[in-house]
């Protein structure tokens, strides 16, 4: 077997194990709950490993790597944001919104669960979350269409568009017939296949450029600030922006839905260990990935097409063809571990908070599953769609749909969890406000250049929320009632 025989059957293996694992779940799934939540069962280390892989995307395997071979170490501060965002998440909203939920009449959406805690009657609060996760996360599972394809083009000289419709065609049929479950432990297997691929490649890799101080000294002939956090051409307002990165976790949906399907408050802090110490190896190792990258290019006077290749290129170079094949099936767990968390979280918005509200109440759990397999369809072909021009920017469109979805949902989020004066009308308003002003902002380059959208957007959010619920707030001894009753489970649960 030649170099290429080798990697393409690791890919092939990995492919299977991801559609065996679809029909394992698609077997345990029974109703609803089953495939739009699990049937909230799921263990601290699934729940963590889940969470962490649906996060990071080809981003962490492609987009960060590629920041940072060509801009050094002050790309790194979006890493920084993002770990103190992912902490604070697991320390302030996992815990509550994993018993607020249950106390709201077993929600099992971002959108129910808003709908059900501000005892919404309009309906327009669901409505409006279900539109703008349909929106943003069209954008989002596109950018992990564009990773794949991307994928496919560079490490088997694939027609990019043969390697979207291939990883779209996989990912596609395990969410669809297995759901929440499929996905969970999917991520799971992806998660470690991740931060194992992630270790190896800068550990061995550094021997190649021999050593760490062969390898500083190669990446200073590269740029003498490539090292620095804080280079002479670095910003305020450019930091600032990396570090507002970590605002956006409190308000991914794919994200917190998680912390609504772990079997109980109690596994939030053996999940947050495991979580964040997942995330700290996966950052450090696509960090280090790309400065050694950038040490190894150097030394052999090779320019690197893409940037955003580089921990392809490296895998590669460094291992035995089957070994380089694993690794490259990380990028493909990357990828597919946030597609498929973002289609079934879309499906789940669309079927259980527009569908079911507007259209058909009363139909059986059958009927509203495989509305929901369609729907991941569809949405799937949609972003297709948008992921068909090769030379979208994968950071760029992460990036547009992380700050919407933190801005709108984020600064809510959080008031609905600690503040009992939140009403339907303040997060209607400071989540339309969010959206609107992170996408107006995010497509005005001469805006965007000078500060990430999400700082505006959840800022602005946050106020109008804030000031509208002031306005709007009327007791009311339900709602009254489940805060004190939340409060009590939180307290019994320590």
């Amino acid at each position: 077997m030649n170099d290429y025989s080798f990697q393409l059957l690791a890919i092939i293996l990995y492919m299977l194990t991801m559609i065996w694992i679809g029909w394992y779940a698609y077997k345990k799934t029974t109703n609803l709950t089953d495939y739009m939540l699990g049937g909230r069962g799921l263990g601290p280390a699934v729940t963590a490993l889940s969470a962490g892989a649906a996060d990071m995307s080809g981003w962490l395997l492609m987009g960060l790597p590629g920041a940072i071979y060509l801009s050094g170490m002050v790309e790194a501060w979006i890493a920084i944001g993002l770990t103190i965002g992912a902490y604070l998440n697991w320390m302030f909203v996992a815990p509550r919104l994993r018993v607020y939920t249950q106390v709201t009449k077993d929600s099992i959406t971002i959108p129910s669960y808003l709908d059900n805690r501000l005892r919404d009657n309009t309906k327009l609060l669901r409505i409006a979350s279900g539109i703008i996760i349909l929106v943003f996360f069209t954008f989002y599972v596109s950018s992990g269409m564009v990773s794949g394809g991307k994928f496919f083009e560079s490490s088997f000289g694939f027609d990019y568009h043969v390697g979207l419709i291939v990883v779209s065609l996989v990912v596609v049929g395990y969410t669809l017939f297995g759901g929440f479950l499929a996905v969970s432990y999917t991520d799971f297997l992806q998660g470690l296949i991740m931060v194992t691929a992630l270790i190896a490649v800068p550990a061995f890799g550094i021997f190649l450029t021999g050593g760490i101080g062969e390898t500083i000294e190669s990446i200073k002939l590269v740029n003498p600030e490539h090292l620095s956090l804080l280079p002479a051409t670095a910003s305020a307002a450019a930091i600032i922006s990396s570090v507002a990165w970590g605002l956006g976790y409190f308000g991914q949906p794919h994200i917190i839905v998680r912390f609504m399907a772990i079997s109980s408050v109690k596994e939030t802090k053996s999940a947050r260990r495991i979580g964040i110490g997942w995330m700290i190896f996966s950052l450090l190792g696509a960090i280090v990935t790309a400065l050694v990258g950038v040490a190894y290019f150097q030394q052999q006077g090779i320019a690197l097409d893409d940037s955003e290749t580089v921990f392809i290129v490296l895998g590669q170079i460094i291992f035995h063809p089957f070994i380089a094949g694993i690794i490259l099936a990380a990028i493909l767990a990357a990828v597919m571990s946030t597609i498929s968390s973002q289609l079934i979280v879309t499906s789940s918005a669309l079927i259980e908070d527009i569908y079911k509200e507007l259209v058909k109440k009363d139909a059986t759990d059958a009927h509203y599953v495989f509305s929901g397999r369609m729907a991941v369809l569809v949405v799937a072909i949609v972003a297709a769609v948008v992921a068909w021009n090769p030379n979208s920017s994968i950071l760029d469109l992460v990036g547009f749909a992380w700050a919407g979805f933190g801005a709108a949902f984020g600064p809510v989020i959080l008031l609905s969890l600690y503040w009992r004066k939140l009403t339907n009308y303040g997060a209607l308003a400071g989540m339309v406000t969010g959206a609107v002003v992170a996408f107006v902002w995010g497509t005005v380059e001469s805006l965007s250049s000078m500060l990430y959208e999400i700082v505006p957007g959840f800022v602005l959010a946050l106020i109008v929320a804030i000031v509208v619920s002031l306005v709007t707030y009327k007791r009311n001894e339900e709602i009254e009632a489940e805060f004190t009753e939340t409060e009590r489970l939180l307290k019994e649960n320590r």
